[in-house]
């Protein structure tokens, strides 16, 4: 669905990704892990066009974003960026409600099929008893299912996260990841999302990027990705790694530095 090829981004005179190509398989989640500063909210960012790459081209569906509208670039990909913070005084319906923006007219009147997503979005999210509540009363779980449920209501093929669960206690990360796996289940999602928790990442992703110095050193399957050698490599740590009882997949137990 999404292709990358030779991408190189860069803030001013500081590059930060040089010549990057990978792809991000359709129906399936994604997960970019890699240590801070790696590149890779650049990268997602760069993805969903919020930043230019220098050079190179990204592809969705076989289209390259830089000669695809604005309006449709926003009916194929949503994007939750990392600490997203809404304006003071909305409520969770209103919030929600602008999720519709790019599938409206100039006018901006919604439709029924407008008024319809919006509610299939709250109810999804577990969040129709929440409409009317102000998105500032809720709790940082719930504010979070709130902008998911922006993105759902966007109805698109792709929905890309950044960091979703920072922030969140143990609980809340596990109810915005499970959430996010329903989905992709039973909604045939697209899921591209940053995480730090690599046992999350693993456990919940068929697919893993890890990244290091603005270059992919590793990407498949997470049991291709969570080894120790692939840890090293990208972590500059000594991984002692289990197998997950909920997922099979491999999880980190614990954890040294890398020996000089």
């Amino acid at each position: 669905m999404i292709q990358v090829e030779d991408v190189q981004v860069g803030y001013g005179d500081a590059l930060i990704i040089d010549s990057l190509n990978l792809t991000i398989p359709k129906g399936k989640i994604t997960t970019v892990i890699g240590p801070n500063g790696c590149g890779k909210s650049t990268l997602i960012k760069t993805i969903a066009r919020i930043l230019k790459a220098n050079s190179g081209a990204i592809y969705l569906d076989g289209k390259a974003i830089s000669r695809t509208s604005t309006k449709d670039i926003a009916r194929k990909m949503a994007i939750l960026p990392q600490s997203a913070e809404a304006p003071a005084g909305l409520t969770v319906r209103e919030l929600i409600t602008y999720g519709r923006f790019p599938h409206q007219s100039k006018f901006g009147k919604q439709k029924q099929e407008d008024l319809d997503a919006i509610d299939w979005a709250l109810e999804a999210t577990g969040l129709t008893e929440l409409e009317s509540r102000p998105v500032e009363a809720l709790s940082g779980g719930q504010r979070q299912r709130v902008w998911i449920a922006m993105a759902l209501a966007q109805d698109t093929e792709v929905v890309i996260l950044d960091e979703p669960t920072t922030y969140l206690d143990m609980a809340h990360q596990l109810d915005i990841l499970q959430l996010l796996d329903k989905l992709n289940k039973e909604q045939n999602k697209t899921i591209v999302m940053v995480l730090h928790d690599l046992n999350h990442a693993s456990r919940f992703s068929h697919n893993l990027i890890a990244m290091r110095d603005g270059k992919v050193l590793q990407q498949g399957a997470p049991h291709e990705v969570m080894t120790a050698p692939n840890l090293q490599d990208v972590f500059q740590i000594q991984a002692m790694l289990t197998v997950c009882p909920f997922s099979q997949n491999p999880i980190c137990l614990s954890y040294g530095m890398k020996e000089a």
